[in-house]
């Protein structure tokens, strides 16, 4: 449901509520299409989140701390220049709809108090944040839209500001019982549909709750009177609400609970503000991370296509171990027939004492060389293909063990939660040499260690699971000895202990669930997972970061599942 015009009619009430006389002090640009100002308002500092995201524009206060670039783009300055400073005298949302206009009295360079207008247009791919003058002139826009762009509606520096094409839908703020009664002489399908069709900011879901909520209403009263009541009485439910599916994750905000998603769980927030921050803060987080690891992804992506290129290119000069023993072959039966032959021939039949029966074979023969000559053309042939096998086989291993350690990059690449794991993933390819991402020489501030995931089992039991190899080696050599590691076999995956001796068999079964679940094979089923104690792991000197070898295993077959996993409790991702 965010964010809708229902819902920005909730975050209106509480802005204007609470921001409304209140002095702008910053104003800061973290991100291309988001703007964060902070108001003095009430005694108190509030900051206000502006975002024209693509996929999740929206309009809140928030707590979180987010950092200003070292240069500020030019939409920025202007808005320091032109608002630092300002009263805020009204916040408003346009005719119901998905767009916010925030007012504000500045004084100008001769002292005049003059108004400012920011216009937030929470419209998906075609939102936008717009700052007007006086005369609704645009002075700039967060992303400029040209003809080539829109033919319709262009939103450059100098243009007058028009609001974006109405759908001919009323403001349901305003709407009266006539006007309601009228359109419903129109005709509709359902109450749902009606509601959509007619009433500005409502989506789809937005509309299926109002249909839920006029029908409960009792049927002496008028279908007409119960619809105005709902919109008139709308913004006073409460609380807001983040629901909450089986698998725990949240899936969707609303501004007060919905009955028509029957008994979802949900959880309950004081504030819009709260309920949406709380919402985006997660998926800000993984789209953060998605965007961060595009290049890293990329990276290990066309190393791993080189690398096994490579590997097919010595792999054939391995499969030619059959003509390299013709070779020899060939030397041997022509030095033991030098009796027989004389140069010039094409083409020589002798009995082949390699075979049971000496079958008569036919060697190819070089013209130019006598027949001595031509057997140790023979021979150099073959210690030539040997020595070629040699260096391929030295160079298959290396090249497996590169594609090992690229996959299991890949395979992290997904687990990676915050910026200190892709740190870890970073330094590991420069490391191999993979990487030359840093290029400033001045010593940067050591960042605090990658955590790893840790989980609760069934009876308590704490399971850790590292998230790298970076994380999978410092938890494998820091646990205890006679604790239980877990890690799927013969496949890239995260190493996994059980910080117990003793463990349970659910505890085990849980633990394997999560190896499986964070490896290569995640997908698959029937994966098997190798289950040893700390004191049988040996890290090899020399190996590469996260490789172990171990002994005195058993192999368990799990078909892990995201719902299994979400059944567990997770005290750290």
């Amino acid at each position: 449901m965010p964010m809708d015009g229902v819902m920005l009619g909730f975050v209106t009430n509480e802005l204007a509520s609470t921001l409304v006389g209140g002095r702008l002090d910053r104003i800061i640009q973290p991100e291309s299409d988001e703007v964060i100002l902070t108001i003095r308002s009430q005694g108190d500092n509030y900051r206000l989140l502006l975002s024209a995201s693509p996929r999740s524009a929206r309009v809140h206060l928030t707590n979180l701390p987010k950092t200003s670039p070292s240069e500020p783009s030019m939409f920025c300055m202007l808005l320091r220049k032109q608002l630092i400073g300002s009263r805020i005298s009204s916040i408003e949302q346009f005719a119901g709809d998905r767009i916010l206009l925030i007012r504000m009295a500045v004084y100008n360079e001769l002292g005049d108090l003059i108004e400012r207008t920011l216009v937030l247009e929470l419209m998906g791919r075609y939102s936008n944040l717009i700052l007007l003058n006086e005369k609704h002139i645009i002075l700039d826009a967060i992303k400029h839209v040209n003809e080539s762009t829109s033919r319709v509606r262009q939103v450059l520096p100098g243009l007058p500001y028009s609001f974006p094409p109405s759908q001919g839908k009323t403001d349901p703020r305003t709407v009266s019982l006539d006007a309601i009664s009228g359109l419903l002489e129109e005709g509709c399908d359902s109450t749902e549909e009606f509601v959509f069709r007619h009433f500005a900011g409502f989506s789809p879901v937005s509309a299926a709750e109002a249909a839920v909520r006029i029908q409960s209403m009792p049927n002496h009263i008028p279908f007409s009177q119960r619809i105005k009541s709902y919109l008139s009485d709308m913004y006073l439910l409460q609380p807001c609400v983040i629901t909450l599916p089986s698998d725990g994750f949240k899936s969707d905000v609303f501004p007060f609970p919905q009955l028509h998603l029957g008994s979802v769980p949900y959880r309950e927030y004081e504030t819009p503000s709260l309920a949406l921050e709380a919402f985006f803060a997660d998926r800000d987080a993984q789209d953060h991370i998605r965007q961060r690891t595009s290049g890293l992804s990329q990276t290990v992506k066309s190393h791993l296509d080189r690398s096994r290129k490579k590997l097919s290119i010595h792999q054939d000069e391995l499969n030619a171990q059959e003509r390299m023993e013709e070779y020899k072959r060939f030397g041997e039966l022509i030095q033991a027939n030098l009796y027989a032959l004389h140069k010039g021939q094409e083409i020589v039949e002798v009995a082949d004492f390699y075979s049971e029966d000496c079958q008569i074979i036919r060697v190819p023969m070089d013209v130019s060389l006598s027949p001595a000559q031509n057997a140790q053309k023979y021979f150099k042939l073959y210690r030539k293909a040997r020595n070629a096998m040699a260096l391929a086989k030295e160079k298959c291993a290396q090249i497996e063990s590169d594609i090992a350690f690229l996959e299991q990059i890949s395979d992290d690449l997904r687990k990676a939660t915050s910026e200190q794991d892709l740190s870890d993933l970073w330094q590991l390819m420069e490391d191999a040499g993979y990487s030359h991402r840093h290029t400033q020489k001045s010593k940067k501030r050591k960042a605090p260690a990658s955590l790893p995931m840790k989980y609760k089992a069934s009876d308590g039991t704490i399971i850790e699971v590292g998230k790298n190899a970076i994380q999978n080696e410092r938890l494998t050599l820091g646990a205890k000895g006679d604790e239980h590691w877990l890690h799927a076999q013969k496949m890239p995956g995260s190493h996994v202990i059980v910080h117990s001796t003793s463990p349970s068999t659910e505890t085990l079964k849980e633990a394997a669930l999560l190896a499986g679940y964070y490896s290569k094979g995640s997908q698959s089923s029937n994966i098997p997972v190798d289950i040893t104690l700390r004191r049988f792991i040996k890290k090899p000197g020399g190996t590469a970061v996260g490789y172990v070898t171990y002994t005195h295993q058993k192999t368990v077959y799990v078909t892990p599942s995201k719902e299994d996993i979400s059944r567990l409790t997770c005290l750290q991702q």
